[in-house]
């Protein structure tokens, strides 16, 4: 007899009342031998734990990665001067020194407003590291030298206060913002809106403190560029070339570094979303035909975004994998006790045909058993795996995403895991003959 025809000779002609006397009969058989019933049904109750479990964490690990991409802004292209690792000079003196000129120009932004169609808006930013005071206090901070529509462009919004206008950046104002980060070491008990902040010899009224920008990625230092701080605060990009220059130097004993940048970053907004790898590609070659060295890189958030999802997609597969081999244990693990529980009651088929129970009755039967055993361990092994992604967010600090299909897809999984290995015990238990049942000890 094929599966298919093993199903439906159960339910052929079954009535409700008979089908209520089997399950009374698979629960009190099921209850007789708690133990061994509570360890099968543990398998699946793991399984389907960790099927949900660890599809959260993927997921949450994912949304975190992607929401930090997304900030960068799916129609920017960003540009960042890196510094060449071969650029060096020996002085008239004979001390060793460095005089490197390096990165992207103001000329670069007149090519690319000029040249690239789609170009909507651009932001140029200038980066100088130093300490910032207030009073006694300070941090390593970095100075932001940038313009208005800096929030707007990267997603990253000013939470009280306003950010500097075009007329402060014309009049070269000694305005500043400060980040969400900065404030507390450096403000820990007072408002800073309305306060001065020192940076060297100079001094900056606070107009405002931004979001907080979360965790900070933190770039590969190879090529000789600086990590940057985890701290910044922004000021006019007028104010901070009129101030710090575009020479950086940094002296040492018998030796000093000397850093012409006029800009270390360029963010570039392209009107249509479904242009934007075109105009990355566009950007390259202009950069390539005027820059004799690599002293550049092209960050593009929307193909990053789009890697993260094809990542996304493989680890929730490979998680996933894992996860149901676990649940296929259980399932072995089922097929096993029911195949040593159809031995054990063995005369007990024998006496149930001989008193005109039919192979459907029995089949049912033990299929009702193993699809409780399956259910139960799904039911609890759904509410386990719900449980233990919040513990993991409580006490790991981790992000994680419940679906609302994956406790479906793990339930519906175990429920079918109780059908496809239980069928066989069944199958065998009701085509056992009863003269031969009978006669078993």
């Amino acid at each position: 007899m094929s599966t298919t025809d093993a199903i439906s000779t159960a339910w052929r002609g079954f009535d409700v009342a008979r089908l209520r006397r089997t399950m009374r009969l698979g629960i009190k058989s099921l209850w007789m031998h708690r133990l061994r019933s509570l360890l099968t049904v543990l398998g699946i109750v793991f399984g389907v734990c960790s099927v949900i479990a660890m599809l959260a964490i993927g997921e949450g690990a994912s949304y975190e990665a992607q929401e930090q991409i997304a900030k960068l802004g799916s129609q920017n292209i960003i540009l960042s001067s890196v510094k060449p690792s071969d650029d060096q000079k020996l002085s008239q003196s004979g001390r060793t020194s460095f005089v490197i000129q390096y990165g992207l120009t103001y000329r670069d932004l007149d090519r690319l407003r000029n040249t690239i169609p789609g170009i909507t808006v651009i932001v140029p930013n200038r980066i100088i590291r130093d300490y910032v005071w207030n009073i006694n206090r300070r941090v390593d901070c970095e100075i932001v030298g940038t313009v208005p529509w800096y929030p707007e462009m990267r997603n990253h919004r000013v939470a009280t206060g306003r950010f500097f206008t075009l007329t402060d950046t014309e009049n070269r104002a000694s305005v500043c913002v400060l980040g969400a980060e900065t404030v507390p070491i450096l403000f820990p008990f007072d408002n800073p809106i309305g306060r001065d902040v020192r940076v060297g010899s100079y001094y900056y009224r606070v107009i405002g403190v931004m979001e907080p920008r979360g965790k900070l990625a933190q770039p590969d230092t190879s090529s000789g560029v600086p990590k940057p701080a985890a701290h910044q605060i922004y000021v006019p990009l007028e104010t901070a070339k009129t101030r710090y220059g575009e020479v950086l130097i940094k002296r040492r004993t018998g030796s000093f570094e000397a850093e012409l940048v006029q800009l270390h970053e360029v963010t570039v907004r392209v009107a249509d979303r479904d242009r934007v790898l075109a105009v990355a590609e566009a950007v390259k070659e202009l950069l390539e035909r005027h820059h004799k060295k690599k002293d550049y890189e092209i960050v593009v958030p929307l193909e990053l975004l789009r890697q993260a999802e094809r990542t996304k997609q493989i680890f929730n597969i490979v998680l996933g994998s894992i996860a149901a081999i676990s649940l296929l244990v259980g399932g072995i693990g089922i097929m096993n006790i029911m195949l040593a529980t159809v031995t054990e009651r063995t005369r007990e088929i024998g006496i149930r045909r001989a008193l005109g129970a039919k192979r459907r009755d029995i089949l049912t039967q033990f299929l009702i058993e193993s699809v409780i055993l399956s259910g139960t361990g799904g039911l609890l092994g759904v509410l386990l795996g719900v449980l233990i992604p919040f513990f993991v967010t409580h006490f790991a600090g981790m992000r994680t995403v419940v679906t609302f299909w994956s406790p479906l897809v793990a339930f519906s999984i175990s429920a079918l895991v109780g059908i496809v290995f239980g069928l066989y015990p069944a199958q065998r238990a009701a085509m056992m003959d009863p003269v031969e049942a009978l006669r078993h000890e």
